[in-house]
């Protein structure tokens, strides 16, 4: 019953190969542990042709396989050996074609200095933060130092380096050593105390914070808040050249310039004179030979002007010859200007007689004369037609005026009261007062008789 129920879930689940279970297991492995920090005990170390190193990490109870490529071995500090305890960091890997499980390291460091490489990164990374790494802070260096200041042991062989580098490259240059202690109890202080010296006197134009390589124990005073926070602040700019090329401390990261070494640190701080000597001697022939060609230049433009420039003499009695014509050319413009001038006054004298103003006004009283007569003619004329047709007007109402027939003896009775002329007999009634007109005078009578 068992047997049957293992081949059915069989049939159901895939069936995986070696490799595919061991690629399986190392994706596991590698996202678990992408990055860890490891200690133990290096045994087993060999370096192989191809520059990595292989080596098993162990403790009391458990070894594991570990290995570090070229690239990274380049930046250890020390020489690894069997019996070293040390600190690493790394990934988990798997190996495929055997099947094992390894540790891939990238950062190694003898045990012990583990406490102090955290402090270091928690510093850096809170210093970063704050931003007094930023570029925006650094300050140029003087392109050639009237004094250089040397923050250092004064009894080590670093600053026996740079001072004679200095020398060789710029012997005029002034130095001034400010010694320090660079390791051990109360280093820190004492670098800081110069750097704040150096300031209050402003005197130098750069200076140099410098040591020897050491360990991460040795580089430690380099490693302090306090140093860097100094160096930050400083107003002069500071080259910092602390220990060998692959090392690093936070005063590099805070100082105007890192160098790689102390004797780069002098050369990063003082020209090559034999250089700029020779660079000036190149200048100043370059300025000649350019001076000489434009003064060439300038001699050849100058003698084909000359040639093409006309005696001054003969340019005069050209300009001489040239004023005459048009002075004759002018006089002969001026009289024709006088002689059309002339014509046309005299024109307008002869406008001005024929319009003359006593003229206009003889000739207006003529006309006005005339006018008075027509117009005395006109009126007189209208004034007897006028007449003429009034005498026939008053014929004609004299000939239809009731009066007229008064005077040819006959009369015109009205009614009173109504003043209706009477026509007909049977309009008036026996008593009615009736009035009479005459050609001369009125008569009041009363109807007697109706007939």
């Amino acid at each position: 019953m068992l047997l049957k129920r293992f081949m059915e879930n069989m049939q159901h689940n895939k069936i995986l190969t070696v490799t595919e279970l061991t690629l399986s297991i190392k994706a596991l492995l590698e996202e678990k542990f992408p990055l860890i920090w490891i200690s133990g005990e290096i045994s087993n170390f060999h370096k192989a042709a191809s520059g990595h190193c292989y080596f098993t990490l162990k403790d009391e109870k458990s070894q594991i396989s570990s290995i570090m490529f070229k690239g990274q071995n380049k930046k250890l500090k020390f020489e690894p050996r069997d019996g070293m305890k040390i600190i690493g960091l790394g990934r988990i890997s798997l190996y495929v074609p055997r099947g094992t499980y390894q540790i891939i390291l990238e950062y190694l460091e003898p045990k012990g200095a583990g406490e102090l490489q955290a402090a270091y990164e928690q510093l850096k990374a809170a210093l970063a933060q704050e931003g007094i790494f930023d570029e925006k802070f650094k300050r140029p260096l003087p392109f050639l130092p009237k004094k250089i200041s040397i923050i250092t042991s004064p009894g080590g062989a670093v600053v026996h380096d740079i001072i004679k580098i200095i020398i060789r490259r710029f012997s005029s240059i002034s130095l001034e050593i400010i010694p320090v202690k660079v390791q051990g109890h109360g280093a820190e202080d004492e670098i800081v105390l110069a750097i704040e010296l150096l300031n209050s006197r402003k005197d130098s134009d750069t200076a140099i914070l410098a040591r020897g390589g050491g360990s991460i124990e040795d580089l430690s005073a380099f490693n302090t808040e306090k140093v860097a926070r100094a160096v930050f602040a400083s107003k002069i700019p500071i080259i910092s050249a602390i220990g060998h090329e692959t090392d690093f401390t936070i005063a590099d990261f805070v100082a105007d310039l890192r160098a790689p070494t102390p004797s780069a640190a002098a050369e990063l701080a003082v020209p090559l004179k034999k250089e700029l000597v020779q660079k000036n001697n190149e200048l100043a022939l370059s300025l000649k030979f350019k001076i000489s060609g434009y003064c060439n230049q300038l001699k050849i433009k100058i003698d084909d002007l000359t040639d093409r420039l006309v005696d001054p003499k003969k340019k005069i009695y050209d300009l001489r010859l040239k004023t005459d014509d048009f002075s004759r050319r002018a006089g002969i413009i001026f009289k024709n200007i006088m002689s059309q001038k002339k014509e046309y006054l005299e024109w307008q004298n002869s406008m001005l007689y024929a319009n003359s103003l006593f003229k206009g006004i003889k000739n207006l009283n003529e006309k006005l004369e005339k006018s008075n007569a027509n117009l005395l003619n006109y009126f007189n004329i209208n004034l007897i037609n006028k007449r003429s047709a009034l005498k026939e007007i008053t014929a004609g109402l004299n000939a239809l005026s009731p009066t007229a027939i008064l005077s040819r003896g006959y009369s015109i009775t009205k009614t009173i009261p109504g003043g209706i002329p009477v026509k007909d007999s049977d309009k008036v009634k026996t008593g009615q007062l009736l009035e009479t007109m005459l050609e001369k005078g009125r008569l009041i009578s009363q109807v007697k008789e109706i007939k």
